[in-house]
């Protein structure tokens, strides 16, 4: 598991597509499941959490198009 002090979004997405399947936990947001390079979001999670997560697999995806181009 690593931890991110801060919510920096560049840095989160870089360890995700890095390591592929995890847990890593992010300071007033709490733990972010990864699965195949994308953030899961939980029925339960509350909804600034779900927000980071879509804007987390948006940058993901944006990433893959850049190096697909």
């Amino acid at each position: 598991m690593r931890m991110f002090p801060v919510y920096a979004p560049k840095l989160i997405v870089k360890h995700a597509r890095i390591f592929l399947t995890g847990v890593i936990w992010v300071k007033d947001l709490g733990q972010l499941e990864f699965n195949k390079g994308r953030f899961v979001a939980h029925k339960k999670s509350l909804p600034k959490v779900r927000q980071a997560v879509s804007e987390l697999n948006a940058l993901i995806e944006s990433s893959q198009h850049q190096q697909a181009v």
